[in-house]
């Protein structure tokens, strides 16, 4: 399929034509075509074309495009399947690429107070594009799509109520580039994405880092606005706020002449007078101080996020290295990792020196039996786009299906040493009912659970005995015990917190406490039936609550003797508005996620 790609700029428009194949790795589209027009001025502007570059005599965005059709022609680019445009807001609504009617265009305009410098620049690019290729369907990527996985931990600031209900929240940017280059590094790695601990760190003239674990953004260094976070080229990045009352106190500024001046004379330029970190290295080698104090504030504040990321998911895999200074400066990346051999994090020498980028490689360059995986890769936000969009229009339609909805309540599965540990020697459980799945039932026997804060009594213990012991308690139960559980699948157990079981016989602290992911369990003949595989991942909408309630990224279990059922906890019932313990059956509607 073949999808053109917009990055519309108040003063540039950049553009690339890409092949992608649904199904495939993102890295194996091939990008036939990229362009860019830069500086638009009234002389005209700068057009840059697979390399070369030349001027060209538009003055503006959408003469701009309406030249875009005569490059692709003379490049022999005929055919189009879609166009595909990148967004820099997409707010809390827009999860996924998005069809642009006007019911969407004037939902995107009304996040534009969310950002002001870039949701209209965009928005312009899209009426160009329309203008130019009215026949051809339109779609909106967002920067912001990939992190709306964040937990309301990550993305809530501590202010008062009526400040969050305006949309006050963070909710991170350069969510394409995050994207891919966790998927890249997956693939580089051998791994599975759901496996791993990743920290992006896109470092460029805008900057940014992503925790991504198990395949998900769980936090990113921007916020409501793209100047939260890193060091940028003319961004400042992390302040305190209370810097606007005291310029305006000392210095008499406006609130908006402060907010410009973080956005345009702050960053590497506030501290060196230069936004381009190559003028800033090679100054600070010839001995200029402050740009020596740049590189090292740059530096030290990347390094705190690896920290404190690697902390929030409990680990580290892999570190991931791209954009422009990320790709190409050896300096920074050793500056950076020096320092963080504690943590099992230390680059080689000279495989750091050697990165090659040709064909989208992304080598590894940490020192040899290091833990954590560094790598190198070019960023492909525009590639990513086109691959979003090419699988949004071969999405399958919807399958509707009717499947049981279990509430799950808080339970634990026992290893044949934490009976013995909580009942005594040789002690074995006695199975009091069977349950729905094939094999599997409740003992008669209970234990409680105990945290710092309370406990929980009568917990049910269900069979048979596992490996390695789990608890399966709620978010609610979690605040109960004093204990923050992780959202975690059924056997993904590493990491996880500690809790104390206690029986009639004796006590065990044990790890495997977790909130149970919402799960479906079904037998091969209803797969075949919906089409769908073990390890899927699909939506699933409850039609008949009476609340519409849509459930992202439920993971399909697919077994010969399996009962076909959906697993969700008790505040999950509780959100769809599910009073029994057994809800019966539920018209659900279920489709491949992305």
């Amino acid at each position: 399929m073949r999808i053109l790609v917009f990055n519309a700029g108040s003063s540039s428009l950049k553009f690339g034509v890409f092949d992608c194949q649904p199904g495939r790795p993102a890295s194996q589209a091939r990008h036939i075509l990229k362009g860019s027009f830069e500086r638009f001025g009234t002389d005209g502007c700068t057009l840059r074309l697979d390399g070369n570059t030349t001027t060209a005599p538009h003055c503006d965005l959408s003469s701009a495009t309406r030249a875009v059709p005569e490059i692709l022609h003379g490049a022999g680019v005929d055919k189009l399947d879609a166009i595909a445009h990148r967004v820099a807001h997409g707010g809390a609504e827009f999860t996924a690429p998005a069809l642009l009617d006007s019911a969407t265009l004037a939902r995107i305009e009304a996040l534009t107070p969310l950002a002001p410098l870039h949701n209209p620049a965009n928005l312009d690019g899209v009426a160009a594009a329309r203008a130019t290729w009215p026949d051809l369907p339109q779609w909106a990527v967002f920067d912001t799509s990939f992190h709306l996985t964040n937990p309301a931990r990550a993305t809530t600031y501590a202010v008062p109520e009526t400040w969050r209900a305006t949309g006050l929240r963070r909710f991170g940017f350069h969510g394409t580039s995050h994207k891919y280059v966790a998927q890249r590094a997956a693939e580089a790695l051998g791994q599975p994405l759901r496996d791993l601990r990743i920290i992006s760190l896109h470092l460029g003239n805008g900057a940014s880092a992503c925790a991504i674990a198990r395949g998900e953004s769980i936090d990113s260094s921007m916020g409501m606005t793209p100047l939260e976070g890193l060091i940028m080229g003319t961004r400042s990045g992390d302040v305190d706020p209370g810097l606007f009352g005291y310029l305006a106190r000392e210095m008499g500024l406006s609130v908006a002449e402060i907010e410009d001046a973080l956005y345009a004379e702050s960053g590497l330029k506030g501290l060196t007078g230069s936004s381009d970190m190559r003028d800033v290295e090679d100054r600070a080698a010839a001995g200029d101080a402050q740009a020596q104090l740049a590189i090292n504030i740059y530096a030290y504040r990347a390094r705190k996020y690896i920290g404190a990321y690697a902390a929030a998911m409990g680990g580290l895999d892999a570190l991931v290295f791209t954009g422009g200074i990320g790709e190409n400066s050896p300096s920074m990346r050793r500056r950076i990792c020096d320092g963080m051999q504690f943590m099992g994090l230390k680059l080689d020498h000279d495989r750091n020196l050697a990165v090659d980028l040709t064909d989208r490689a992304a080598p590894q360059i940490q020192a040899y039996g290091a833990r954590v995986n560094v790598l190198v890769t070019e960023t492909a936000e525009q590639l990513m786009i086109a691959y979003d969009v090419t699988n949004a229009m071969v999405k399958p339609k919807d399958t509707v299906l009717k499947v049981p909805v279990a509430v799950s309540a808080r339970h634990v599965h026992l290893s044949q040493a934490s009976v013995e540990a909580l009942f005594g020697p040789g002690y074995t459980l006695t199975p009091a009912k069977p349950l729905r799945q094939k094999g599997h039932w409740a003992a008669q026997e209970r234990v409680t659970l105990h945290g710092p804060k309370g406990e929980i009594a009568n917990v049910a213990i269900l069979g048979p005995l596992r490996p390695r012991t789990q608890v399966e308690i709620s978010r609610t139960d979690g605040f109960a015990l004093g204990l923050d559980a992780p959202v975690r699948q059924s056997g993904d157990l590493d990491g996880t917190p500690h809790v104390r079981l206690i029986g009639p016989a004796g006590c065990q602290d044990t790890d495997g406490l977790i909130v149970a992911a919402r799960h479906i369990h079904m037998n091969t003949e209803d797969a075949r039936i919906a089409g769908l595989s073990d390890g899927a991942l699909v939506d699933v909408t409850l039609d008949d609550t009476g609340r519409g309630l849509t459930f992202a990224d439920v993971l399909v279990r697919v077994t010969d003797a399996a009962f076909t059922e959906m697993h969700i906890d008790t505040d999950e019932a509780n959100a769809a508005g599910i009073k029994d313990q057994i809800a019966g059956h539920v018209r659900l509607s279920l489709r491949e996620a992305d």
